[in-house]
């Protein structure tokens, strides 16, 4: 069975940065897309940043500039650097993979950003 895990989320101050991981256990084919949605309380869940296998980054415009996505194809894991955090960024940020035939979540890690 195979499952996402998350790590890296916590609390830092505006302006800090914080990097999250996400790998996967169990063995996942032909992992098409790598990416990080967030959810904010009372917020529907939104697209962060997704890593297409062979193609460039795509970045929410809120974010573009200020995190960066980066996948290991060979360790099945992708990454979420966000830098110059600002307390709108406070979320939940979910991991999701995708094959052609299917679509994995991670539980989610909590960043918070706040003074």
């Amino acid at each position: 069975q195979v499952q996402l895990v998350e790590s890296g989320g916590g609390l830092v101050q505006p302006g800090g940065s914080l990097r999250l991981s996400c790998a996967a256990s169990g063995s996942i084919l032909s992992i098409n897309d790598m990416g990080w949605y967030r959810q904010a309380p009372g917020k529907q869940r939104e697209l962060v940043a997704v890593s297409a296998s062979g193609g460039s980054p795509n970045y929410a415009g809120s974010v573009k500039g200020r995190f960066t996505i980066s996948r290991d194809n060979a360790k099945n894991s992708v990454y979420l650097q966000m830098n110059s955090l600002k307390p709108e960024d406070t979320a939940i940020y979910y991991c999701n993979m995708r094959t052609p035939r299917w679509e994995y979540w991670g539980q989610g890690t909590q960043v918070t950003v706040s003074s």
